[in-house]
């Protein structure tokens, strides 16, 4: 007999809240935790980096509150010791109710400390012990990728992992990458006076969001005075007399170099799978994470894997989403199953926000005749113009029979928005279909009812030839 009916290796994003629903099920449930629990979007991604991101638009709403027919705070000089602070605080109130690996012992939840290493199928190993259970659910998540360029590790750098359990920011930034980590605290750190230059290596920033939204997020940063290069290859660093640190580059096939007091990498993500003994058990593992069917299951039935460490979608509510279904799929199967539907946003100021397809994805797909794409800028939108956040936009890309397949805002409050049109790409709706939700005016979601209703009147337009002989 198995001492677990669950064994969940990593308390993180996945974990938590795996091992959560397994108690509510009446489960015998145990979770392996070497570090902190909480993993990393408590400690070095979601909550601290959001935290540094909402103390900067508050500097940046200071420092331009003439916009707003307010005196603007010139010269305004920022000390980062006191934001970090702040970061340091909002963690610790978290890690001590929510994420308390106390409230997850209440709840009947063993937390085990060590490192998990597979012994079977069926059993995990934890520094000499065995824990065997009728399942096992890997959440061991990720950490940012090393990248090749030399003299970089010799010189040193900072990632997501580091740089929030300084004492401070550092005084200058060269970062390197040009994904949603990267953007969102260089935007951040740039509101907080700390000089910061981005070099990209591709020709635009957020590769994976609809390119012409992105490039007009780009140019609201740049607009703010962030340093933003792309089409860089990055080839050396080195450290001058003094501590500074090097890039050195080429740009467009130029050579170019940048200095400053601390490099920055976030060149994507890699698996946390070392040590866990899974190719010995035949589970197949590829370089971006753990090999799983719709399931969430790995070759061997009673191991599955979710989040990260799964290499789907890399984000903390997918985390959460992926082992909670995986969860319900080992003691329910088949029920399981792992939707597409993954919206996310990155929280730069304003907002982009995504789910499903880009018109190109959605062209490739079903053909140019099949897709439309429904705009409306908030440059028409009350809510945004009163705000003094009308640079911006909605999209819906729609596919065969006008059904959504994509959704995409840069605004305010983007990542809010999402939501309405992420179920109604799950649910197969039209953009017409969202005419029948009354939407609160003033809001920016109204931005969503204006398109929904263009689309119900482009309808209308078809049958107004019989209105006469419909009127009594």
């Amino acid at each position: 007999m198995s001492d677990y009916d669950l064994v969940i290796v990593g308390m993180g994003s996945g974990g938590m809240p795996a091992a959560e629903f397994a108690v509510t099920l009446g489960l015998h449930v145990a979770v392996v935790e070497r570090g902190r629990v909480g993993g990393d979007c408590l400690w070095t991604g979601c909550v601290p980096s959001k935290a540094l991101l909402a103390s900067a638009k508050v500097a940046q709403h200071l420092r331009t509150a003439d916009r707003w027919g307010l005196p603007a705070v010139d010269g305004l000089t920022i000390d980062t010791a006191l934001v970090w602070r702040r970061i340091h605080e909002v963690r610790q109130r978290i890690a001590s109710s929510d994420d308390d690996p106390a409230r997850f012992e209440g709840l009947g939840i063993e937390v085990v400390r060590g490192d998990a290493r597979l012994a079977d199928p069926n059993t995990v190993e934890v520094d000499g012990r065995r824990l065997t259970a009728r399942f096992i659910l890997v959440c061991t998540g990720s950490r940012p990728t090393e990248i090749p360029v030399p003299g970089l590790a010799e010189a040193g750098y900072v990632t997501s992992e580091t740089i929030f359990d300084r004492d401070s920011a550092p005084s200058s930034l060269v970062m390197i990458g040009g994904g949603p980590i990267c953007i969102e605290l260089s935007q951040g750190l740039h509101r907080l006076g700390v000089p910061v230059t981005v070099l990209q290596k591709r020709p635009g920033i957020l590769p994976r969001d609809e390119p012409e939204l992105a490039a007009r997020l780009a140019g609201i940063l740049t607009g703010e005075g962030l340093d933003l290069q792309l089409n860089v290859d990055t080839q050396r660093v080195l450290v001058a007399d003094g501590g500074t640190k090097v890039v050195e580059a080429t740009q467009n096939g130029r050579p170019r170099r940048w200095e400053a007091s601390e490099l920055f990498v976030a060149a994507g993500r890699s698996p946390n799978v070392e040590g866990l003994g899974l190719e010995a058990l035949g589970i197949e593992v590829k370089r971006s994470g753990i090999v799983t069917d719709d399931r969430m299951r790995t070759s061997q039935k009673t191991v599955y894997a979710a989040g990260d460490v799964a290499g789907r979608a890399l984000f903390t509510h997918a985390a959460a989403y992926e082992a909670v279904r995986a969860v319900r799929d080992m003691f329910f199967p088949g029920r399981g199953t792992a939707g597409n539907t993954i919206p996310w946003c990155t929280f730069t100021d304003p907002e982009l926000a995504h789910v499903g397809m880009t018109q190109a994805e959605a062209r490739a797909e079903f053909g140019d005749e099949e897709v439309h794409v429904w705009k409306l800028d908030l440059a028409h939108s009350d809510r945004a113009r009163a705000d003094g956040t009308d640079d911006g936009a909605v999209w819906v890309v729609t596919g065969p029979r006008g059904k959504v397949v994509g959704g995409h805002i840069l605004a305010a409050g983007a990542g809010e928005m999402i939501h309405e049109l992420a179920l109604a790409e799950k649910e197969g709706l039209r953009v017409s279909d969202l005419a029948g939700v009354v939407h609160v005016y003033p809001t920016l979601s109204t931005s969503i009812g204006q398109l929904a209703a263009e689309s119900a009147f482009e309808g209308a337009v078809r049958i107004r030839r019989l209105t006469r002989f419909l009127a009594p």
